[in-house]
């Protein structure tokens, strides 16, 4: 009998497979739904830090006027009013699911600054929440601004957090920062538990006959698994916390990667969005088949086994890979 359990945040989870940060968690019989595919835990839908901002300021005016100052957040995130939910009614389905579900549920917050973080991190574990993530959703369009700046601002507001809450706190990156490795460090000593990578900019497009700015939301596949999968596999035992891989798992065959490169945990959302939420079960059943084929007991003994440290060609995640790629075309 194949053993799936794993361990992430100090949380005991059934499997590897989480539901990552989506709209699916905004109703409980959806949330419900994951849960009965298989879904050993889920991430709640982000609240987001201009949704902190504009119940503070109450007037739309007052969030408008700042919107000159931070143009890359209020720009590029999807409308309020078809995509999100508001501070409150965020706590309060936070609580729903808790009462309807019996697997963890992680809060999610995403943004940059300190403000009304602290408080509402605060109100999330007092929620019920298993544990937090930390979605540092940024795009740096500052010239004057560097980069010691931005992760010296990031590692205070972990830091912050960590010194105000109890539960588990996971951090979830982009891959654009200069070295990513020593900022992973600063984080973990900041207090976090895990990281998770990599974030997805949801990219705008523009309309040629209104001439405006548009949201182009895109899905992703399983290509996308490369950039996170590479990461992993060099961060794995150099940096001490766990890893969750999400953008790109779709199949069983994604998740084993995953899992061999370093990750305690998967994070599906568009897999779940295309097909539905029966492609839990369908994962899980093709992994532990390919286990069975393959001999592995378990997601432990998978676990790193194909980590940078582990291969036998450490090289092949750098740089010399590069010159091997382009002459096998």
């Amino acid at each position: 009998m194949v053993d799936l359990t794993t361990s992430y945040l100090g949380l005991s989870l059934k499997n590897p497979l989480l539901a990552s940060a989506s709209p699916l968690s905004k109703k409980l019989e959806t949330a419900q739904q994951l849960e009965e595919a298989g879904v050993s835990a889920i991430v709640m839908y982000s609240l987001f830090e201009e949704q902190i901002l504009q119940e503070s300021l109450k007037l739309d005016r007052d969030l408008s006027r700042g919107a000159e100052h931070f143009a890359e957040a209020m720009t590029y995130l999807p409308d309020y009013g078809t995509y999100s939910i508001g501070p409150d009614t965020y706590l309060e389905q936070l609580g729903k699911l808790k009462q309807g579900l019996k697997i963890p549920v992680i809060g999610s917050l995403n943004g940059v600054s300190s403000g009304g973080w602290i408080d509402y991190a605060k109100k999330i574990e007092q929620a019920g929440a298993d544990a937090l993530e930390l979605n540092l959703y940024f795009l740096s369009t500052d010239p004057d601004l560097t980069s010691t700046e931005l992760e010296d601002t990031h590692v205070e507001l972990v830091s912050d957090i960590r010194k105000q809450i109890q539960i588990p706190l996971a951090v979830k990156l982009s891959p654009f920062y200069t070295s990513l490795p020593n900022f992973a460090r600063r984080l973990v000593n900041a207090g976090i538990d895990g990281l998770v990578l990599f974030n997805r900019f949801y990219q705008p497009d523009l309309d040629l006959e209104e001439l405006e700015v548009v949201p182009n939301l895109v899905l992703s596949n399983s290509g996308e698994l490369r950039l996170p999968l590479r990461w992993i596999a060099i961060l794995y035992n150099r940096i001490q916390a766990d890893f969750a891989l999400t953008s790109g798992v779709h199949t069983a065959e994604d998740v084993l990667k995953s899992l061999m490169a370093g990750a305690s945990v998967v994070m599906i959302a568009s897999a779940f969005l295309q097909r539905g939420m029966g492609q839990a079960g369908a994962i899980l059943s093709d992994m532990t088949q390919w286990m069975e084929e393959h001999e592995y007991e378990s997601v432990s003994q998978m676990k790193g086994s194909m980590s940078q440290q582990a291969v036998g060609d450490p090289d092949a995640f750098e740089r010399a890979n590069y010159m091997i790629t382009l002459g096998s075309y």
